[in-house]
This record gives structure tokens, sequence and C-alpha cells, in this order.
């Protein structure tokens, strides 16, 4: 194609005015907004510049795409201000996923969430005294009743999550002096934030005691100073270290901070206040144990074992929460009135024992017999109508996920799925692209959907989706 025959056919294009006058593109100005209208249609004319430019394109099919170009206009508008936020269908089996916005909220959490949003609330109003109030008071109650050690009185601030937490307190309580840490706790969590790096943002010095493997209580005693601020465990949520080991129990590490007046801080990460042992997970340390132990401030996360939302929760000695909430850096990672209401309705869950309201814990209690049973209807289903696929149901095993308890799993069924018409990942791959975006896993050859975290009335999706797999292959 020579160089006057293709600007011939760039001749053919409208300009952008010329193309917002059809009737279609107007219409759709007026719906969607003339601005948003018109960087769509520059889009799809750029993207039919380009084809002309590469030599793809004769006359005839230049005008075939002309009449066509008010719908790809709209497609392109309609993508653009569609949301980028979506629900997915998470058959992975990880319960608490990072990636997929870890722990999901209960009906009540959203239902309170949207009640204290659409209007105003009492955020930080006393309705008693009809003058300023603290958003504390709100969730610092259940958690005072959740918490109870023996008579012992607890605290309780909120801040966006885990990692401020850890920040906020460390700055609070021994800025400008040094912490001592076990060599085997300077963790790093997802998105490489490491302990250290948090410690020297917080004007903390770190001071390691230990080695990875192996500290002793002697280890903590011999490195306390006058510089010494703080005593600090960091449960190590994410990894194991096992073999030739040794740490001393949380009751030591008090009993020496309270010898040497030195308070203890532990940074559990996930938030246990369900015992996981009922369902057969063991290693993770609760909440209220670790306040029972005597440990003055603990740390942990919203969005994880706790299943609510996102949030970095301080909870302890009165007195220290006091001092962490007096600083001002407490303003700039506190949350706002949708992280309370959400937080509020799932401790209230707690103190009904209504467990299985809480969607991540409802999924850790799934007995394997349900698992199997809803597999086994979902297999019988897909056999008769896409032969197209090969489907089994398989033994699996699920995990907590989020760093919770990494060696402990939940023995689960799967379906494992191979199609005729592509590979495991293709399919993966086309299931990802459903209307509702399912996220499963690969594992030898076929695709495994893991029904643990698959809610019951999203199993529709899941066969519809396959079944377009057998309806495109014919």
């Amino acid at each position: 194609m020579t160089e006057y025959m293709t600007s011939d056919l760039f001749r053919l294009l409208p300009s952008i005015d010329e193309l917002l006058r059809n009737p279609v593109l107007d219409t759709l100005a007026q719906r969607e907004g003339r601005s948003a209208t018109t960087e769509a249609a520059r889009v799809a004319l750029e993207q039919l510049r380009a084809d002309i430019g590469a030599g793809k394109l004769d006359q005839a099919q230049i005008r075939f795409r002309l009449d066509d170009l008010p719908r790809e206009v709209e497609k392109k508008l309609l993508e653009s201000l569609a949301y980028s936020l979506r629900p997915v269908i998470n058959a992975t089996g990880v319960i608490l996923h990072t990636n997929l916005g870890r722990a999901p909220l209960s009906r009540a959490a959203l239902e309170h969430l949207a009640e204290v949003s659409e209007g105003y609330s009492n955020l930080e109003f006393n309705l008693s005294t009809g003058e300023r109030g603290k958003r504390d008071v709100h969730v610092d109650r259940l958690f005072a009743k959740l918490l109870n050690t023996a008579g012992r009185e607890v605290s309780t601030i909120v801040v966006n999550n885990n990692a401020a937490a850890v920040l906020l307190a460390l700055n609070s309580l021994a800025e400008g002096g040094e912490v001592l840490v076990s060599r085997g706790e300077l963790v790093e969590i997802g998105g490489s934030f490491r302990i250290p790096d948090v410690m020297a943002k917080s004007g903390a010095v770190l001071r390691e005691v230990g080695t990875t493997n192996r500290t002793r209580i002697g280890d903590y005693k011999a490195a306390i100073s006058e510089s010494t601020k703080l005593l600090l465990r960091v449960h190590r949520s994410n990894f194991q270290i096992v073999g030739f080991t040794e740490q001393p129990s949380l009751e030591e590490l008090v009993a020496l901070g309270r010898k040497r007046n030195v308070p203890v801080m532990e940074d559990l990460g996930s938030g246990e206040i369900f015992d996981l042992r009922n369902v057969g997970v063991r290693g993770e340390p609760m909440i209220a144990d670790s306040l029972r132990a005597g440990v003055d401030v603990v740390t942990y996360s919203g969005d994880k074992l706790l299943g609510g939302p996102q949030a970095g929760i301080i909870s302890g000695n009165p007195a220290l929460v006091a001092k962490v909430r007096g600083n001002p850096l407490f303003r700039a990672l506190r949350v706002d009135k949708m992280f309370y209401a959400a937080l509020e309705a799932t401790l209230l869950a707690y103190l009904r024992e209504d467990y299985d309201s809480i969607p991540a814990l409802r999924m850790m209690r799934i007995s394997e017999d349900a698992l199997a049973q809803r597999a086994k209807q979902i297999a019988e289903r897909l056999r008769a109508s896409c032969p197209n696929l090969r489907v089994e149901v398989v033994e699996s095993r699920s995990v907590l996920g989020g760093g919770a308890a990494p060696g402990s799993t939940l023995p689960t069924r799967a379906l494992a799925i191979k199609s005729a018409s592509m590979n495991a990942d293709e399919l993966c791959a086309r299931l990802r692209q459903w209307e509702t975006p399912i996220i499963a896993r690969v594992e030898e050859g076929r695709v495994l959907l893991d029904l643990r975290t698959v809610e019951p009335i999203q199993e529709e999706a899941i066969v519809a989706a396959l079944h377009l797999d057998y309806s495109r292959s014919r």
C-alpha cells in the first residue's frame, strides 16, 4: 500500500466533532457525559488510525468499521466507566486471601455500615450529654467484654491496619529508645514491609537479641539497659521455624519486664478471638491469652482471623493505650465511621457466639462431609450437561491465608476439571473473564475449584461459566 493510498484511507475517517454528531453518540453523551463520550470516541478513532497505519485495512473494511464505530465508542465508554474494583468468586480454598480482599464482611456488618453511612451518625457525639464524644467508644466497650481477662481492665483503639498499629504503638511507647526483639522474629509481611523498617520509621531503635532459631530469656536480660523502652514479641504468623529452636514463654517475658519496669508488647498479626482449636487449627495465639499472660499491649488485624474490616487494633493496659491515643500520629491513622460500623457488627456477633454469621469463621467450620455433598451434586450436573468436560471430586486442603497458621490446613473437597477444548491455564483464564470473575487454581493440569471458599449461592455462576465452555466448543 503506497503512502498516497494510505493518506486517502485516513481521509475516510470523521473528525471527533463529526462523530459526536451521530444521533447514537449524541444520546450517549447526554446520558453518560460529553467529556467521557468524547474521550471514548478519541480512543476508538486512534485505534482505527493505528490499524490503517499498520496496513491492516482496505477501503471496504474501513467503511465497515465506520458503520460499526458508534457501537465501538459505546463499548469503550462503558468499559471506561465500569468499576475496576469488582466482586469475585473465590474458589482457591484460601479463606483469608490477601489479593482477594481477605475476610468477607458479614451481612450484619454490611447492613450496619450502610445504615450509619447513608446519613449522619453519632460517630463523635455523646447522645447522653449532647457534647462531643470519642469514636473509640463504639468498639472499646465490646472489646472490653470479649477480652475480659480475670478482672484485668483492657482498653482498645483502632487504626487503619496492623502495620499502622505497630508503627503507632512503637512511636508512642519507645521513640528514641531501644526495643528488644528476637532475631527469629524480624519478619517480613506482604508487600516487602519488614519489622525493622517499621521500627525505624517509628523512631525506636531496634536491638536484636538471641539467634534466628534460639532465643532465651537470658538474652533479653543481658540486653536490657537504661535505653530499653520496650520488650517486643512478634508472632511469626507467615512462616515457621522448626527443629533446634527455643523461645521464652510470654510469662517469662512479662515477668522480666515487670522486674525491670519495661512494658511488653506483642504483635499478634492475625488477631484470634474464636478458638481455632475447635476446627483443628493449633499454634495460633489468642488475643485474650496474651493479655491474660500479662502482656501490656497487643496489636492485631481486623480483617484476618477476626473476620471484620481492614483495621489495626491496639488493646491492653489503659494507661499505655491512652498514651498511644494521645499521639498526634493517631489522627493520621484513625479509621472512619464505615470501619467502626463493620467492626461493631462483627464484635457483636462474637458476643452472641453467632460464629456462622461471620463468613471467614463459617468457612472454617464447614464440615468435610458437607463439602463433599455439595461437590458431588455440582459434578453430577456438569457431567450431565457438559460432556466436553471431565469432572472429578477430589480431596484437597484449604488454608487459612492472610499469614495465619501457616502450617495448618483444613480438609476439603474440590472439583477437578479438564476441558477437551482448552488447557487448564486457558480454562482458568476463561473463568476469570466471567461476568462475576471466578478465581481458581491449577494443579497437575486440572482446574481446581475448592468449595470451602465458595458460597452456595455462587454455585450457579460456576455451573453457568463451565457450561459456556461446552456450548462454545460444539
